[in-house]
C-alpha cells in the first residue's frame, strides 16, 4: 500500500503507455480543451473496463485551458479556472530531470486512478514543473494547455515526451509493449527511447538497428486532416532547447525540413503503426504523408460515461451485459419503443432543467430540440444552421416549432471563432419570439453529458474533409439521438439514411458546397425530420432505437481499443526496454 492507502499497481508488463497533451478525467479537473482530451480519457476508461494493463501520461495544466464567459451579445472573455490538484490527485514521491537549453528542470507527478466497470484501475500521471527547485519561469512550463508562444509549447512537449519515459522507468514500468502517441505533441518520447537505446555511447552512435528498435515500440495516432494543423518548431529553437546532439539526430532522420521540426513527421518516422481516426481521415492522411503507411481505427466514446442515467437503467433492465460488452447494445432492437421514449423524456427534462438553472430560460420539453456543440473555429461552421433565418421561420410556421441549444469555446486567439459565436447571438436575437436559441457557456464534460442525451437531433456541419472523426454524435447515439450531419469523419461510416439519422448533402467525396449543403439541411428539417417527429411519433422513436443498436453498439471506446489491441499493440514490436 502507498501512504495514502491507494493499493500499489502492477509495475511491469504494460500493454501500452498512452501519451497525450490532454486527458479528460473529470469536469472539475480542467486539463483538457475538447475532443482530443475526451478521447484520451475515454480510451483509458475502456482499458480499465477491459482489464488491460495501461498507463496514461499527460501534463498537469495548473491554470487549465480556460473558463469561458459570454456577455449578452456573445463576446467571449476568458479567465483561469480555479482548481486544486490536491483535491483530486495524489502526489507521488518520484521526480525526474529533463534537459532544457542549458539547465536541468525537475519534474514531479500526480496520480489519478481511472477505475473501470470491472474494478480494474488504470493510473494517469500528470507531469508538473511547479517545484521550488526550478526557476520561476520553469515552474510555469506545465501551467497552460495550448498557451504561450513556440518556445513555451516546445518546452511543454519536451517535458511530456522526455520526462514521461524516465518517469515510467522510475515507477518500475520496464516492459511496455507500445508507447502510444496521441497526436504529435508527445513525439519527443522517441528521443527519450533513443537515448535509452544508445545508453553509454551517445546519440551520435545511433545505428539503423537502434532506430528500428525505437520504431518497434511506438504507435502513433494522428488527428489532424490539414497540413497547417501539425506542430512545427524553428530549427534554431529546437537546437537551443534540445541541444546539438539531439537536434543532429532529428536532422539525420529527416524530421527537419525547410528549417523546422515537424512533430508529426517525427512521430511517423519512429512508429511501427500509424492510424487516422476514421476511414475518411485515413484517406486524407495518406495524401498528406505519401511516404508512410497509415491505417484507420475510427474513434469511439466510453459508453457508461456518455449514457444518461435514464438510458442506463433501461439497458440494465433489457440488456444487462451491455457494460461488460458494449456490442450487446445491438440488442436494443428488442427494447419497446415506449421504454426508449420514456428514457428520452427523462434525459430531455434533465437538460431543460439544467438550461433553466444556468440561463433562466425555460425551454419546452415537447418541442423538437436541435443540439450543436463543438469547438468554435471556422471549419466547424458552428453557425451554419442560421444561414437563412427567414427559411427557418417559414419551416417553423409551416411544419412545427423548434428550439436550438448551442455550446462551444473559441480559442482565446481565434478571433474568427469568437465572431462565429457572436453571429449565433445575433441570430438568436433576430429569431426571438419565433425560435428559442440558447448558448451554454463554458462547455465541458458535464454540459456535454446532458446536451448529447437531452436533445432530439444532433447537428454537425463541418467543412469537408476537415472533420477527422468527431465524437459528439457518437455520444448522442448512445442515448438514441440521431444525427443530421455533413458526410465527413465518422458519420460516413455511421450514416444510414432514415435509420440512424440523415445526411446533409448527397455524397462524401465531393467538395464542400455551402449553398447546396444549407439547402439540403433545411429540406431535411422541413420535409423529413420535423414531419416525422410531430406526425409519425413511433417512426421517429424507431429511428432512435436503431441509432442505439447500430451506432451505439459500434462507435464506442471498447470496440476502438480492441482494434488497437489487435492491430497496433499486440502485432509485432518488442516489450524489451
Amino acid at each position: 500500500m502507498t501512504t495514502s492507502g491507494v493499493p500499489e499497481l502492477p509495475a511491469d508488463g504494460l500493454t501500452f503507455a498512452y501519451f497525450s497533451m490532454e486527458i479528460a478525467i473529470d469536469s472539475a479537473v480542467p486539463t483538457y480543451s475538447g475532443g482530443l482530451g475526451i478521447l484520451a480519457g475515454d480510451t483509458l476508461r475502456a482499458a480499465a473496463d477491459l482489464n488491460i494493463p495501461a498507463v496514461g501520461i499527460t501534463l498537469l495544466h495548473r491554470k487549465g485551458y480556460f473558463r469561458q464567459h459570454l456577455d449578452s451579445t456573445g463576446h467571449q472573455s476568458e479567465s483561469e479556472p480555479a482548481w486544486s490538484p490536491e483535491r483530486f490527485l495524489e502526489l507521488i514521491p518520484h521526480r525526474v530531470l529533463v534537459s532544457l537549453v542549458d539547465r536541468q528542470v525537475q519534474v514531479q507527478a500526480w496520480r489519478y486512478l481511472v477505475r473501470g466497470e470491472s474494478g480494474h484501475s488504470v493510473p494517469v500521471y500528470f507531469l508538473d514543473t511547479n517545484l521550488t527547485e526550478n526557476s520561476p519561469a520553469d515552474r510555469t512550463i506545465t501551467d497552460y494547455l495550448y498557451g504561450g508562444d513556440n518556445r513555451y509549447r516546445l518546452f511543454q512537449e519536451t517535458v511530456l515526451g522526455m520526462a514521461g519515459v524516465p518517469l515510467l522507468r522510475a515507477l518500475g514500468y520496464q516492459r511496455i509493449r507500445a508507447f502510444h502517441m496521441n497526436e504529435g505533441h508527445s513525439a519527443l518520447l522517441t528521443l527519450a527511447l533513443m537515448e535509452e537505446q544508445t545508453w553509454g555511447r551517445g546519440l551520435q552512435t545511433a545505428t539503423s538497428a537502434d532506430e528500428e528498435g525505437v520504431r518497434q515500440r511506438c504507435v502513433f495516432t494522428t488527428h489532424t486532416p490539414v497540413a497547417s494543423g501539425h506542430d512545427e518548431f524553428p530549427l534554431d529553437l529546437v537546437r537551443q532547447t534540445l541541444g546539438e546532439e539531439r537536434t543532429n539526430l532529428l536532422i539525420r532522420n529527416q524530421c527537419c525540413e525547410n528549417g523546422v521540426l515537424n512533430m508529426t513527421t517525427l512521430a511517423l518516422k519512429f512508429s511501427r503503426y500509424v492510424n487516422g481516426v476514421s476511414m475518411r481521415h485515413e484517406e486524407v492522411s495518406r495524401r498528406l504523408f505519401t511516404n508512410h503507411s497509415i491505417d484507420a481505427i475510427t474513434n469511439g466514446v466510453h459508453a457508461p460515461t456518455w449514457t444518461a442515467p435514464s438510458f442506463q437503467r433501461i439497458y440494465d433492465r433489457h440488456i444487462p451485459e451491455w457494460r461488460r460488452d458494449n456490442l450487446y447494445l445491438r440488442y436494443a432492437v428488442g427494447i419497446p419503443l415506449t421504454d426508449i421514449w420514456q428514457a428520452h423524456k427523462e434525459a430531455k427534462q434533465e437538460l431543460v432543467t439544467e438550461i433553466e438553472r444556468r440561463t433562466g430560460i425555460r425551454l419546452e420539453p415537447g418541442v423538437m430540440t436541435i443540439g450543436l456543440a463543438r469547438r468554435a473555429t471556422p471549419y466547424k461552421r458552428l453557425d451554419l444552421l442560421f444561414y437563412d433565418l427567414e427559411r427557418l421561420r417559414r419551416i417553423v410556421r409551416q411544419v412545427g416549432p423548434i428550439q436550438v441549444v448551442c455550446a462551444g469555446k473559441a480559442h482565446p486567439r481565434d478571433e474568427s471563432g469568437k465572431v462565429a459565436i457572436q453571429r449565433i447571438f445575433e441570430a438568436a436575437a433576430r429569431l426571438q419570439g419565433a425560435i428559442p436559441v440558447v448558448y451554454l457557456e463554458d462547455y465541458d464534460i458535464a454540459v456535454a453529458q446532458r446536451l448529447c442525451s437531452g436533445v432530439d437531433i444532433w447537428l454537425n456541419t463541418p467543412q469537408k474533409p476537415q472533420e477527422a472523426s468527431g465524437t459528439s454524435g457518437m455520444k448522442a447515439a448512445l442515448n438514441g439521438v440521431p444525427s443530421l450531419s455533413i458526410l465527413d469523419g465518422w458519420w460516413i461510416e455511421g450514416h444510414v439514411e432514415d435509420v440512424t439519422g440523415w445526411s446533409i448533402g448527397d455524397g462524401w467525396r465531393t467538395e464542400t458546397d455551402r449553398q447546396a449543403e444549407v439547402e439540403s439541411m433545411y429540406d431535411k428539417l422541413e420535409f423529413v425530420i420535423l414531419p416525422t417527429f410531430y406526425q409519425r411519433h413511433n417512426a421517429f422513436v424507431s429511428i432512435m432505437r436503431s441509432t442505439i443498436a447500430l451506432n451505439g453498439s459500434y462507435f464506442n471506446a471498447q470496440r476502438m481499443l480492441i482494434q488497437y489491441l489487435q492491430n497496433a499493440y499486440r502485432r509485432g514490436g518488442s516489450i524489451q526496454p
